[in-house]
């Protein structure tokens, strides 16, 4: 069903039946199909309008009654349609047979025939010659029928030399500018289709690079999510396992940790992969008001799973708290869940997380103490492999211009994520970083 736009006044109504085209409309899509023709079966289009100006020289040739030339005998007619027949060929050597056509139209004037008759012929190949040829030889080879109209005037006696003179440069020249205006058009469009394959290319090649990334992020997200829980989970699996019949109210408590984390896992894998089922209904579950997005607004419960898995956490926070943008916010919840299950993984010792928040900088750093300063031993958790969580951290705040440094001493592991930030309003929004737990300390600059 075709449906009407608004601002155009003439398009067809919706349900209605279609307007015929116009008369510009048949004649454009009458060219684009010759054209495409001609395209397919160059030989047949050259043929067919050499053989249509072949039959304009022969009608003015027959239809002369004047009786000031010669009559229009077999002869004549040979040689028209010789010259005519040197047409098909004037794509392929046009300057060729505008040569071979000019040296049978001199002979056809010097037998004593009308000299016009032919002249149409010599104008066609002229403008093949200044549509595919440069402006020097166009003008070099214009002097051909050039040379042979003046040649015809000279030999007419009852006409006008001026006249004759006139029509030898005028004729061509009209031709030529014609022509060669042809040839500049050719090129712009050929210039054009060149520059839309190349958009083409790039739209194409622009696409790649966003599913790339996309698939990147997506990655990223993942391992982040995978990495972190499943740490959790692991260590409090073998803590239940440790104590189930020595405390079992301890194993209960981790196994209800436990099954809180993998919730949370399985929503936030949700809300990541609903995305790409495009026309589907999301399989993501909606989202409860008191559970915000990740971010640095759910620090405090990143925080208290590392603390249940017996690793001593310690929040710092200098400066003026303030909210930082979606993006950037989402990328120190990562830096921070990355870098604290890292600890969970290969340290277990105390640590302090540090949350600088300057003028036109937010600063998170994470250090730990190694794991000689772990309170108590408890199973460690099975090592999630691939070695890309710091890649990640890295990748992830060059997105948003931050860098991601990593230091390491005598007492352990010290990583530190530092993006830029606007500059901060008179009023700053202050976003829970875990300040409110017993562990956590502020301190304002």
């Amino acid at each position: 069903m075709r449906q009407r736009h608004e601002g155009f006044p003439g398009d067809p109504v919706e349900g209605g039946p279609p307007h015929p085209p116009s008369a510009g409309g048949r004649w454009s899509t009458a060219y684009a199909r010759l054209r495409r023709l001609g395209g397919r079966h160059p030989w047949l289009l050259d043929g067919t309008l050499a053989a249509a100006t072949g039959a304009v020289s022969l009608g003015i040739g027959a239809g002369d009654s004047t009786g000031l030339y010669r009559d229009f005998d077999v002869l004549a007619w040979t040689l028209t349609c010789l010259a005519t027949l040197t047409l098909v060929g004037r794509r392929r050597a046009p300057v060729t047979v505008l040569l071979l056509f000019c040296t049978v139209w001199a002979g056809y004037i010097t037998l004593g025939y009308h000299p016009v008759v032919n002249s149409s012929g010599a104008l066609l190949a002229l403008y093949t010659v200044a549509a595919v040829r440069p402006t020097g030889p166009t003008v070099a080879a214009a002097s051909a029928p050039a040379v042979v109209w003046m040649y015809g005037g000279l030999l007419d006696r009852q006409g006008s030399l001026l006249a004759a003179l006139t029509q030898s440069l005028v004729w061509p020249a009209v031709v030529c500018y014609l022509g060669s205006a042809a040839r500049r058009l050719n090129e712009r469009g050929q210039q054009l289709a060149a520059l839309t394959e190349e958009l083409r290319r790039d739209r194409q090649e622009l696409a790649r690079r966003a599913v790339s990334d996309e698939r990147l992020r997506i990655a990223r997200d993942l391992h982040d999510v995978v990495a972190h829980h499943l740490s959790v989970v692991s260590v409090q699996a073998g803590l239940a396992w440790y104590v189930l019949t020595s405390d079992p109210p301890t194993a209960r408590s981790a196994l209800r940790t436990v099954v809180d984390t993998v919730g949370e896992a399985l929503t936030e894998m949700r809300g990541m992969l609903g995305v790409l089922r495009p026309g589907q209904p999301e399989m993501t579950d909606r989202p409860e008001p008191e559970q915000p997005a990740p971010g640095l607004a759910r620090l405090d419960d990143l925080i208290a799973r590392i603390r249940a898995a017996g690793v001593p956490v310690r929040t710092v926070v200098t400066g003026i708290p303030r909210a930082l943008p979606p993006g950037p916010d989402l990328c120190a919840f990562r830096f921070l869940q990355e870098a604290l299950t890292n600890v969970l993984n290969h340290s277990g010792g105390a640590t302090t997380v540090t949350l600088d928040h300057q003028a036109d900088r937010f600063v998170a750093t994470v250090a730990d103490e190694g794991p000689r300063h772990r309170p108590r031993r408890l199973p460690r958790p099975a090592t999630t492999g691939g070695g890309r969580g710091l890649l990640g951290m890295a990748e992830r705040a060059r997105q948003y211009g931050g860098t991601v440094r990593v230091e390491q001493d005598e007492r352990g592991f010290t990583v530190q994520l530092t993006l830029p930030t606007p500059s901060p309003p008179e009023s700053h929004a202050e976003v829970p970083t875990g300040g409110d737990d017993a562990g956590s300390h502020r301190r304002p600059q």
